[in-house]
């Protein structure tokens, strides 16, 4: 019987690579998209893959596609209820259980809002072995709490019924797969943020706040190894209470990578000086903004917090570990292709 996979987010930086990777590594799979715009090239590409117009709002869209698949593959907006709770609702009809991949984000366990830590080095490190109970226990208006909270009650109150995998990727450094969003936010921004503060390659407080990366590639590898644990029913050792997955590889300091990137933008000429210098508080809330997110404080979120995740799991279940070059050695082609 054909594997199916229904997948939302096809467009996006992660979900656009995720449905390159399978689309190329498993062409026997019959994989449909949800899109609410159709690339240009989409068809094309993906001659095989069967495309649902819609948005996440769609519910009954939303709903249908994923009762008609073996695996939904959640990409895009981490924190979108409606979407989620229409996937459960069209797995829960199915005669047989079926199988959600779900995109979350180690955002969930940042200190961002904590001012002890803006710009200083935390010494707390999460485990997706270990530190489950902790994060599950987060305050509800923790960054993707809401919808991990979904997902761990259906986990609890329909067990046989659906099995659930939740995807934790640190920061993606990496040109991404897919046809429209192929760069993550976090170099562009910090661009945006030094070129806004007239040139200034910036740090917060000592600049020792840390923060975990992946490469899209490595990522990739992690995403394709759950895909192919669904189809073969491995339940046990990838779904439901043994389904949290971080995915970092490797870490690094804001002082760091803001080293790395002054040198590099005053090769460029865009700065004159590439010095990092210690900014104020102040600087760093105006330096970047997102609309619609102004009461975020991007700038402490992105540039002076910590986020220190370990991908234990997956090391433990086929020995996951980084194989691409790092995101220092890799930032030069982030930032040309940023300015």
């Amino acid at each position: 019987m054909t594997f199916k996979i229904f997948l939302t987010g096809g467009s996006g930086y992660v979900g656009g690579s995720v449905l390159h990777t399978i689309a190329r590594a498993h062409p026997e799979y019959e994989i449909s998209v949800l899109l609410r715009r159709v690339p240009e090239a989409f068809s094309s590409t993906y001659p095989d893959v069967k495309i649902i117009k819609g948005n996440y709002d769609d519910f009954s869209t939303i709903a249908a596609g994923a009762e008609a698949a073996n695996l939904v593959i959640h990409n895009g907006d981490s924190d979108h209820e409606g979407s989620l709770n229409a996937i459960i609702t069209g797995l829960l009809r199915r005669s047989d259980a079926g199988y959600l991949i779900h995109l979350s984000g180690s955002g969930i366990v940042a200190d961002g809002n904590d001012g002890r830590y803006h710009g200083k080095l935390n010494p707390k490190i999460w485990s997706d072995l270990t530190s489950l109970e902790e994060i599950r226990s987060l305050p509800a208006d923790t960054l993707h709490q809401n919808t991990e909270t979904i997902i761990h009650n259906a986990i609890r109150d329909y067990p046989g019924k659906i099995n659930i995998a939740i995807m934790c990727p640190p920061d993606i450094y990496g040109k991404g797969k897919g046809l429209v969003k192929t760069h993550s936010v976090f170099v562009p921004m910090l661009v945006q943020g030094i070129k806004a503060l007239g040139g200034k390659v910036f740090f917060y407080g000592e600049g020792t706040n840390t923060r975990s990366w992946v490469s899209m590639d490595d990522l990739m590898v992690l995403y394709l190894k759950v895909v192919q644990a669904s189809a073969s029913g491995d339940v046990a050792g990838y779904f439901n209470n043994s389904g949290y997955f971080f995915a970092g590889t490797q870490e690094h300091s804001h002082l760091d990578i803001v080293t790395v990137t002054g040198k590099i933008l005053h090769q460029q000429g865009v700065v004159s000086d590439p010095k990092p210098i210690q900014i104020s508080l102040e600087e760093l809330d105006a330096c970047v903004t997102i609309p619609g997110y102004e009461d975020m404080k991007v700038g402490r979120y992105l540039f002076a917090s910590n986020s220190r995740t370990r991908a234990e799991r997956s090391g433990k279940l086929f020995g996951y570990k980084g194989q691409s070059p790092g995101l220092l050695e890799s930032l030069e082609a982030e930032i040309l292709a940023s300015i």
